[in-house]
């Protein structure tokens, strides 16, 4: 029952409370960040849809992400930006839950959906001619609708061992949101079993995408030095190149937080990591794949003049 009677109906997050000074630096990078994830994703998505040379698996699962980065980041920053901007530090207990199960979800949904983008740049580099094929449209809806599904089915599992916990009446989370590692710390009871019940959770989440990528990656680069044309080398460097750094940005912290226990972890450096990885990289993600990309940045110069100029 996760509404169990060591359950308060509001917990106090406490962000960087006992750094005043920093409250209004954060508040700006916040809205400066979250003003550029929403122009950039919501940029991403239009230009995909509507021009018809992007209707392929990569911009496909291009959209995905953006949607998913749009959604990743309201999850949290809005409430956020309340909190510091009125000085109002509570979050209701069912805010909380939701925040948890949805963070929590889109976070494993986007390890995947990296996994799966890496699989399309496989295919795409060493199976060029089998990529219609085995890239089809109903393959590539099928693995992304795997993608969010069992995002969320990780998320119920690790969120209800989260909320399940004995909290014995603290309300005080040491954080800027509801994540797992920060509620951990309001137990009071011996949490080391349900800590290696969640670690192969995550392990299974962070790991096994990211083994695959690396793999995946392997084979491209490989396929990449036997390129004789040195544009078809820089295409395919380019193209990949850019998803390398996207999921380096995100799994590098992803697994700082989560495959260590939360003991561990120092306290502000936490904090930091996942404002990261939450807030950071969702706003990188757009710039890196249209600033990187020859076909994206031209498609931009096609579409943008008819919808800001209702140009045909």
């Amino acid at each position: 029952n996760w509404a169990n009677e060591s359950s308060p109906k509001e917990f106090i997050l406490l962000g960087f409370s006992d750094r005043a000074w920093l409250q209004m630096p954060l508040f700006v990078v916040l809205l400066i960040s979250y003003t550029i994830t929403i122009f950039g994703n919501v940029s991403i998505m239009m230009v995909c849809i509507l021009d018809p040379k992007l209707h392929t698996p990569m911009y496909f699962f291009l959209t995905n992400l953006s949607i998913l980065d749009l959604c990743y980041t309201t999850t949290t920053v809005p409430h956020m930006l309340v909190n510091i901007g009125y000085n109002k530090k509570t979050i209701s207990y069912a805010g909380c839950v939701a925040q948890l199960i949805i963070f929590l979800a889109l976070g494993a949904t986007e390890c995947l959906l990296l996994a799966v983008m890496s699989f399309d740049r496989y295919v795409a580099v060493c199976r060029p001619l089998h990529y219609v094929v085995i890239m089809n449209y109903w393959f590539c809806l099928r693995m992304a609708a795997f993608s969010w599904f069992t995002g969320f089915s990780n998320s119920v599992l690790q969120s209800s061992l989260t909320l399940n916990m004995l909290r014995c009446g603290h309300q005080e989370v040491d954080h800027f949101f509801c994540e797992v590692p920060a509620l951990l710390k309001l137990s009071c009871a011996d949490t080391k079993p349900i800590e290696a019940e969640l670690f192969f959770f995550s392990t299974l989440i962070l790991l096994i995408p990211v083994t695959l990528i690396l793999i995946s990656y392997g084979f491209i680069a490989q396929a990449v030095l036997k390129i004789r044309s040195a544009e078809g080398r820089r295409k395919a460097f380019g193209t990949c190149g850019s998803h390398m750094i996207v999921v380096s940005l995100f799994y590098g912290t992803a697994i700082y937080m989560y495959l260590q226990p939360p003991s561990s972890t120092s306290k502000d450096w936490g904090k930091m990591v996942s404002l990261f990885y939450g807030i950071i990289t969702p706003m990188l993600n757009p710039l890196i794949y249209s600033l990187r990309n020859k076909d994206m940045k031209e498609a931009f110069k096609r579409v943008m003049p008819r919808i800001f100029f209702c140009k045909k």
